[in-house]
């Protein structure tokens, strides 16, 4: 195998696939693409709706989980991550969020040059190759195909008639002009089946040359001569890259990869006995993520949950499914969806629902056996932050995981704002006449005091898989990278994934987390021609 290239990227996710496929595309440069994970040959991961199959599967899933949350009454919750061909992108719910314009505003603000969402706007638009209507902000002909759904049910259309009855505006695009207001969900698919950035980037670009990819290929170290990155190590030898080591292993994986490299704070790496070679006490800090409340509601409509309650009906799905590529197999985790403001933000959205015509404990058990929805409700904009700490000095060895949800005042005041949000929204026609009983948390909660509703948030709520931060870019003492995404203090090193966010993004962020690298990927080259 060849053992020399000039760009190594770590991490064939949403962000790696795409910097892969750019780097290498004029042919001018040798990739290799890293990935500890396997090919994305099962067949789940292309069905939409498999991410039932694949979530907790250890074969495409790291299957992290976090340490006990005081914020959540002590519980400690999974953390799926996907271990294959397209990262997360091959294991998420499909849903395709851009974020607030000023979510990128606000990263240059605080001093990231070239991160306003005039600059990144083509960058989204690269990748894109919008289904919808045409339009100066969406992107047609990229290689990442987002569409609309090809599923709907009568439950997700009478909750958006509801919302809409509340006062919530229409959004037919999202991600267009503003965020704000109802609609349905835009996926990560293509004629019915997933396109993730694997799918999206690698799938065109195998047949070249002077790119590389091995899977099964987990990175135990970076390489360094003095302050400069010089290649990989892995289990079966050493990889050097002539110009540049591109880490794109994700919110977990890149500071883990950096600390057990040497990059971090004195007091992670001194206990394990790690060689300094650049102290950054940021790394691992900054940990952010989306927490999810899940009321569930009964209804007399029907819903998945009795749509597949025998193997009859299951096969009549997957016939629909083999013959059209229609049905509830190319549903994605959510079908609707809102972004509203809490009276807790009433510039700008800070509440994302997630509608779902099923409910489940947890993908791993399985629905429920009666007909219900689930109002899924976040804060997209969370104060409270966390962190990751490694166990020693090894890779392999997941690191401890602190989210600290919940831990700030506006916090827990913008989950119960929305929770009651969503209550509001079902005792609106003609979701109301639809609706039997609230399941979860029940009507009796809250009627005493908000505490208690907040309280069943602390039990029951679960991440919605969108971790970020933990190598944040900036100019601070806590930051990682700066705003080409270089390593502070280290040539030739680069980190490009969701974990260089300052400031998570309002909504899913597999969008922003590909921009990043479709954005990284042309630094990259232009610095190249003007060497």
């Amino acid at each position: 195998m060849q053992r020399q290239f000039d760009y190594i990227v770590v991490g064939a996710g949403s962000a790696g696939c795409a910097v892969a496929n750019r780097l290498s595309q004029d042919g001018c440069h040798t990739v290799a693409l890293l990935e500890a994970g396997s090919r994305d040959l099962n067949p789940w991961i292309h069905v939409p709706v498999g991410y039932f199959k694949t979530m907790g599967n250890p074969s495409t899933d790291w299957c992290y989980k976090t340490k006990s949350c005081s914020g959540l009454n002590g519980r400690s919750i999974p953390w799926p991550r996907g271990k294959v061909l397209g990262g997360s992108s091959s294991i998420n719910g499909l849903l395709y969020v851009r974020g607030q314009a000023q979510d990128f505003d606000d990263w240059a603000n605080l001093g990231n040059e070239g991160w306003e969402w005039d600059n990144v706007l083509p960058y989204f638009k690269r990748s894109e190759d919008w289904q919808g209507q045409s339009s100066p902000l969406r992107g047609q002909g990229g290689p990442l195909t987002v569409s609309k759904t090809r599923v709907s049910r009568p439950v997700v259309d009478a909750w958006l008639q509801a919302a809409k009855n509340c006062g919530y505006p229409e959004n037919k695009d999202y991600n267009g002009a503003d965020q704000e207001g109802v609609g349905l969900f835009q996926l990560t698919a293509k004629r019915g089946r997933r396109c993730s950035s694997a799918v999206a980037y690698l799938n065109p670009a195998r047949s070249r040359s002077n790119l590389t990819i091995l899977t099964n290929s987990c990175v135990e170290k970076l390489l360094f001569e003095g302050k400069r990155a010089t290649g990989v190590q892995l289990a079966d030898g050493l990889l050097k890259a002539n110009k540049e080591v591109i880490v794109c292993a994700g919110a977990i994986g890149s500071p883990q990869l950096l600390m057990v490299s040497g990059i971090g704070s004195v007091d992670q790496l001194n206990p394990h006995k790690i060689k300094i070679v650049k102290e950054l006490p940021g790394v691992g800090q900054n940990l952010q993520d989306h927490l999810q409340a899940r009321p569930v509601f009964k209804c007399a409509a029907s819903t998945i949950n009795t749509e597949i309650s025998n193997w009859f009906k299951q096969g009549l799905i997957g016939l629909q499914y083999v013959l059209n590529r229609t049905g509830p197999m190319t549903m994605a985790a959510s079908l609707g969806t809102g972004f509203v403001k809490s009276h807790l933000s009433p510039d700008r959205p800070d509440i994302q629902f997630h509608i779902q015509p099923f409910s489940a404990d947890s993908p791993a058990e399985g629905t429920h056996k009666f007909d219900a929805f689930t109002a899924s409700v976040l804060q997209m904009r969370p104060q409270s932050s966390g962190h990751l700490s490694i166990v020693s000095d090894r890779f392999a060895d997941h690191p401890d995981i602190h989210p600290n949800y919940l831990a700030t005042e506006l916090d827990q005041q913008t989950i119960v704002a929305g929770i009651k949000m969503a209550r509001q929204i079902a005792k609106q026609a003609p979701l109301n006449s639809l609706i039997t009983q609230e399941f979860s948390p029940g009507e009796s909660v809250g009627e005493e005091s908000d505490a208690d509703i907040l309280d069943w948030a602390r039990e029951t709520a679960t991440t919605i898989y969108h971790p970020t931060g933990t190598c944040k870019m900036g100019q601070d003492d806590m930051a990682v990278v700066d705003s080409a995404l270089k390593v502070h203090g280290i040539e030739g090193l680069r980190v490009a994934d969701a974990s260089i966010m300052p400031i998570i993004t309002s909504g899913n962020t597999n969008a922003p987390a590909i921009m990043i690298g479709e954005k990284v990927a042309a630094m990259i080259l232009q610095e190249s021609v003007n060497v």
